[in-house]
């Protein structure tokens, strides 16, 4: 964990890993921000992905996420690495599989520090990380037919 100050309040907390999920259900932007809530912490960041109407100029008529048995796993070591990085307080994250409709929630990701910056480059290390490292699969189907299957998240 990055070096912080002498003040109790800003001592490591003892596993800052509260939430990592890949759920079937829908998702809960309350349930996330209660789980890096910390009253050491002057900043949450939270990033939230939704499925949207369109991709590379394509209309998005349908989507679905699936993961490897190993992703949870992998959430787990990526989030270490960020609580390893930066001055983490709290960290959650969830990730949707299944089927899901433009407008649904597909990710949700926070990250609380003891200050602002802090918290925005780690949620936003957390999330590309994520992204680039989780074995989580996109399937979309658009509008004029055609399909594609997007690797990682």
């Amino acid at each position: 964990m990055a070096p912080m100050s002498d003040h109790p309040g800003e001592q490591a907390a003892q596993d800052p890993i509260k939430l990592l999920a890949i759920r079937e259900t829908d998702l809960s932007l309350d349930e996330v921000f209660r789980a890096v809530g910390d009253d050491a912490s002057g900043g949450t960041a939270l990033f939230v992905g939704t499925v949207r109407n369109h991709d590379g100029g394509a209309d998005v008529d349908a989507l679905g996420y699936s993961s490897h048995p190993s992703a949870e796993a992998e959430m787990r070591r990526v989030a270490e690495k960020v609580v390893a990085e930066y001055p983490v307080r709290a960290l959650a994250a969830v990730h949707r599989v299944g089927d899901l409709r433009v407008g649904d929630l597909a990710v949700v990701v926070a990250v609380s520090c003891p200050h602002r910056g802090e918290a925005f480059e780690a949620c936003r290390k957390l999330i590309d990380d994520l992204k680039h490292e989780v074995p989580i699969w996109k399937h979309q189907k658009f509008s004029d037919g055609t399909e594609e299957w997007v690797g990682a998240c």
